[in-house]
């Protein structure tokens, strides 16, 4: 059995939802540009930065902007984002997200969340959630998009833990895979048929909880 001495969360489609707000901001530039923008379209964008996410819609839409006017557009988009995670609170936390941390803190496991977010700190304000985490690493402080493991060893870092120690949890193929690279443990939120290189996957942190977690890394 490997010693767990500290989770790791991703933000977005682990501790609250703000997929939906993301696809409505890009999907309110594609229409403002001219082209639809599908809820299937925006599965390309999960776990990938804004920049990137940026090129794969206007390649969707087969156009083509300079360097200067693509960060007005990803600019346009953030500040439709914030308008409307700004408007969020507690109720939009997943469910057993906080019962989760919790229990992990009554078993001593140092918490921290990672995210690519540069707007995490808005998020968790909203939410009533800064003072779950021992460290909070978002888009401010890395330069490198996961699957770059770089968010994930910045975190391990500052919580003092080696990665070999660390489990990690993610909704994103592109998360997982940054797991993978920074050499920790991980657990995805969602399905087996999406996440096929989760060491191990559930639907939700409902019903689960630290004893359920050491017993899914028994050797």
């Amino acid at each position: 059995m490997i010693k767990i001495k500290a989770c790791i969360f991703d933000l977005d489609g682990v501790i609250v939802d703000t997929a939906k707000y993301h696809y409505l901001a890009w999907k309110r530039l594609a229409n403002e540009l001219g082209f639809d923008f599908s809820e299937n379209d925006n599965e390309q964008l999960k776990g990938v930065s804004r920049m990137t996410s940026l090129d794969i819609l206007l390649e969707i839409g087969d156009l083509t902007f300079s360097q200067e006017e693509k960060l007005e557009l990803a600019d346009k988009k953030n500040q439709w984002y914030v308008e409307y995670i700004s408007k969020m609170t507690p109720d939009e936390i997943l469910p057993g997200v906080v019962d989760f941390i919790n229990n992990l803190r009554d078993n001593n496991i140092n918490i921290a969340l990672a995210s690519a977010s540069k707007n995490a700190a808005t998020i968790l304000k909203q939410i009533d959630m800064a003072d779950y985490f021992d460290v909070i690493i978002d888009g401010t402080k890395v330069t490198e998009a996961k699957p770059n493991p770089e968010v994930f060893l910045k975190s391990a870092n500052e919580l003092g833990v080696e990665p070999k120690y660390c489990v990690v949890f993610e909704d994103a193929v592109a998360g997982i895979q940054a797991a993978i690279n920074a050499e920790m443990h991980n657990v995805g939120i969602g399905t087996h048929q999406i996440l096929t290189k989760s060491d191990y996957v559930i639907s939700s942190f409902e019903d689960f909880n630290f004893d359920t977690l050491r017993k899914y890394f028994i050797k």
